[in-house]
């Protein structure tokens, strides 16, 4: 007699609601009300709403459907004795072969002694997907006849697994105060739900490298209570984009021994949780997110207090910040050039002494507005008196200057 062992593959997945097809007509048509009666009737239908095609039950899906990156794949392995023989050393092997891999899913690797006859070996296997692009779950049984022969066989199933999220980051820098060595960075992800159904986003947060520290920026405080910026319903629908803000601080022990942090560094990566309709659960995580920081040169100039508004030919302070980013001590000669309309009051050819690497120093300079309106403050030179290179700063900032005779609010 033949031997039959079959192999049975289904795929593991939540139901969907059952949606029924209205068919209706007018009281004054020949069927009269016995078509909204028929649906009032159907069990499947919602009371009041029979005609909006909207379901009560749950029904099992009727195709395939679609695999998303970041979703756990199951499959169900049934093998089946379908002969009147008993079959020896059966062993069951799940492989799932993608572009890159082929990982072995089977949740034992050890033989069965025996089947006998309308028996069946189980299997479930479970598999976060990481990978987008075609897999190929690739099932292999082997096993013994009665007569000793050995037999082999093997199915393949084919499916693609599609991206569900498009996700884009944008960097800021932003200058720091004077307790800070270096700056702060924001951090802007923009999340856009690419499928056909709505999100429940869970958790979007975001894992900073060692040298970072973060502190989210989507919520608000409300009556006591931290309320997300998006308002209680999490719910991201198709299409739609959500923006999310976060601030990345250098640790104190990174900033005390490298001073500036230079060229391309490590933010951190993003974790995304979601959950689809009847609560399937998602979860991606971006690869590391790096960050170029800004150049500043050799020196670095920023402003650490500047007023908006100053009075006209009447001189005002500002308070400037100068670091050394370069490798090498210099011998810094303070220069100040006047323009149209800010002239500087001071001397210049001041003398700032020696400033080693990634040490900076604080100065208070005074100036003054003969012309209206929007300035710009311009004209500063520092001169290292090593390598004689000089180093000029324009446009710094701008204030608006304004007629003595208006009164001026702080």
């Amino acid at each position: 007699m033949d031997l039959h062992v079959l192999l049975l593959l289904m795929r593991l997945t939540k139901p969907t609601l059952f949606t029924n097809i209205p068919v209706t007509c007018e009281e004054k048509d020949l069927p009269g009300d016995l078509f909204n009666q028929l649906m009032r009737d159907d069990p499947s239908t919602v009371n009041g709403a029979e005609i909006l095609m909207l379901g009560e039950m749950l029904t099992l899906p009727q195709n395939f459907g679609n695999i998303f990156l970041g979703e756990t794949f199951s499959s169900y392995i049934s093998v089946h004795n379908d002969s009147n023989q008993v079959v020896k050393d059966i062993l069951v092997k799940a492989d799932l072969q993608t572009s890159s891999q082929r990982l072995n899913l089977s949740a034992s690797n050890a033989a069965v002694a025996e089947l006998k006859p309308d028996c069946c070996i189980d299997d479930v296997i479970h598999h976060e997907v990481k990978e987008i692009g075609t897999h190929i779950l690739v099932c292999a049984v082997s096993y013994t006849t009665q007569g000793g022969e050995k037999m082999y066989f093997r199915k393949f199933f084919k499916f693609q697994v599609l991206k569900p999220l498009d996700v884009k980051t944008k960097f800021y820098n932003a200058e720091s105060d004077l307790s800070s060595v270096t700056d702060e960075v924001f951090l802007e992800a923009q999340i856009q739900n690419i499928t056909t159904s709505p999100m429940f986003m869970e958790k979007v947060s975001l894992e900073p490298s060692i040298m970072y520290n973060v502190a989210e920026l989507n919520s608000v405080n409300q009556a006591g209570e931290c309320v997300t910026t998006f308002g209680s319903r999490a719910y991201l629908q198709p299409m739609d984009t959500r923006q999310y803000l976060y601030c990345l601080k250098p640790k104190k022990e990174f900033a005390e021994k490298a001073g500036i942090i230079k060229g391309v560094t490590v933010i951190g990566k993003l974790d995304i949780v979601w959950k689809t309709n009847l609560g399937e659960r998602g979860r991606l995580q971006t690869s590391q997110l790096q960050r170029m920081a800004p150049g500043y040169g050799d020196v670095r100039l920023s402003l650490e207090a500047i007023p908006d508004t100053v009075n006209l030919e009447e001189p005002f302070h500002i308070t400037c910040k100068i670091t050394n980013c370069s490798e090498r001590t210099m011998d810094l000669v303070l220069e100040m050039c006047n323009t149209n309309s800010i002239h500087w009051c001071g001397i210049s050819g001041r003398q700032l002494g020696k400033l080693h690497p990634s040490s900076s120093l604080c100065l208070a300079l005074t100036l003054l507005s003969s012309v209206q309106g929007l300035q710009s403050v311009s004209g500063l030179r520092l001169t290292d008196t090593f390598l004689k290179r000089t180093y000029e700063y324009d446009d710094i900032a701008q204030v608006c200057v304004v007629s003595s005779a208006i009164k001026v609010e702080s």
